[in-house]
């Protein structure tokens, strides 16, 4: 035994440095090989299939509809969680505070984490925050999930700027029309829904079979939706901060920004006074019926996905100019409408038909700026027409409470009609500058 010992003392050396020239020669190989391997193609401006576009659309509406879901259960919620109507009616407001804090908080994180894990996880983080408002066993609670549920709706503006970068360019305003026409049909039909669900199962139920909806829309998200990163080294602070820096560098986005902020002002005038309108010595009608004059709304959201189609055509310009003049007009037919309800009809549709539109004309432009910065881009226009919704809203119930229906009218046709001027001082602007040689902004 002790004769063999030398021999094994001496090969074990020899074999050994086999092994190591033969790993190190492997991990050589791997390397080149890893170095000519094609780069993992970006799913980026490559085009989205017609299954995906839907997805994209009903995710963005379930999400935008969490927003809405208590407006017709106050009554009811008030009644089982002994809560005085001011507080209850605080859910409202609690949804809105939370998707705008959304917006600025989430929405930039667009630009900074790998999308399909973004999207899928605000889905399940929805789900929980919806389960324990269907559970709240006291208002506050409730308030406060309905609040959270509100930020994590921010989810439906991360999936609308990862459309406008998953389209080709020469079909982002198509599909940005037929996305958005999921958000304006959820915000249109959420409170049918979640009113019809009640009545089955009560307010609880409404909460309940949101959280199951959503919780499905993950799966689907992570098994459909494709992953991409943008490459940055932005951290969190600093992307917050980008948003800013990116807008004071790009001039349409500011412009569409304000045209946005003016559209959804003027918009949000008209139908935060139109009930008191409808059940004023005109009308008379109960709630029920001033209900119904919401699905004329459909009008508008179906325009979405033909005003996409139109950008995409070039159409860009001209819908700039003429959407915010049928705006105004809009308001010229609902100032008939104190005696005629088909003019109240006719401005209802033309208003909302107007300000799709526009909307999505600006998010055609905007998204065709900063490729990749497109959701602190969004998070800077969203915001601005948050705002505006905020000043809209504020300002017609002054105006209304002060002067009447007529001061509203002339307030929503004069908040339309500001947006024509100023788009002729941007595009005179921008022809100065093409013609100058300097660097043009984006074509509008």
């Amino acid at each position: 035994m002790a004769s063999h010992t030398p021999v094994e003392t001496h090969e074990r050396p020899e074999r050994e440095a086999t092994e190591s020239a033969a790993a190190a020669a492997e991990v050589r190989a791997s390397s080149a090989a890893a170095a000519d391997a094609p780069a993992p193609v970006s799913p980026i401006g490559r085009g989205m299939s017609g299954g995906l576009v839907l997805l994209f659309a009903v995710a963005i509406g379930l999400s935008v509809a969490n927003n809405y879901l208590a407006q017709p259960l106050l009554a009811a919620l008030r009644s089982e969680l002994h809560a005085s109507t001011q507080v209850a009616g605080l859910i409202v407001t609690a949804a809105q505070v939370g998707y705008a804090l959304g917006l600025l908080l989430l929405l930039p994180l667009g630009d900074l984490l790998e999308r399909r894990r973004l999207v899928t996880g605000l889905a399940l983080v929805t789900v929980a925050f919806l389960v324990v408002a269907a559970v709240a066993p006291s208002i506050w609670v409730l308030l406060v999930a309905v609040a959270l549920v509100g930020f994590t709706s921010a989810l439906a503006q991360v999936l609308v700027a990862f459309a406008a970068g998953l389209a080709k360019p020469a079909q982002r305003g198509s599909v940005i029309g037929t996305v958005m026409t999921g958000l304006f049909l959820g915000v249109l039909l959420a409170r049918t829904a979640s009113g019809a669900i009640a009545e089955l199962g009560g307010w609880r139920s409404v909460y309940a079979t949101a959280a199951g909806l959503m919780f499905c829309l993950a799966v689907l998200l992570w098994w459909k939706v494709p992953r991409y990163k943008e490459d940055t080294d932005l951290s969190y602070p600093g992307l917050l901060k980008s948003v800013l820096q990116v807008a004071a560098l790009e001039p349409a986005l500011r412009w569409r920004a304000l045209y946005g902020l003016l559209s959804f002002a003027s918009f949000v005038s008209l139908w935060t006074t139109l009930a008191f309108l409808l059940a004023g010595p005109g009308y008379r009608y109960n709630e029920g019926i001033i209900g119904l004059f919401g699905l004329i709304g459909a009008a508008g959201a179906l325009m979405a996905s033909v005003a996409g189609r139109l950008n995409d055509r070039g159409w860009t310009k001209r819908l700039s100019g003429l959407m915010p003049a049928l705006m105004a007009a809009g308001f010229v037919f609902l100032w008939f409408g104190r005696t005629w309800l088909w003019a109240v009809i006719a401005g209802i549709i033309l208003v909302d038909i107007a300000s799709r539109a526009i909307q999505i004309t600006n998010q055609t432009v905007i998204y065709s700026l900063r490729p990749e910065a497109r959701s602190r881009i969004n998070s800077f226009y969203m915001t601005s027409c948050f705002v505006g919704t905020t000043l809209g809203s504020l300002t017609a119930a002054l105006v209304y409470a002060a002067f009447g229906w007529d001061a509203v009218c002339i307030l929503g046709g004069c908040l339309a009609a500001a947006i024509v001027p100023l788009w002729a001082i941007e595009l005179a602007r921008t022809r100065r500058a093409v013609a100058s040689g300097g660097e043009s902004e984006a074509e509008t």
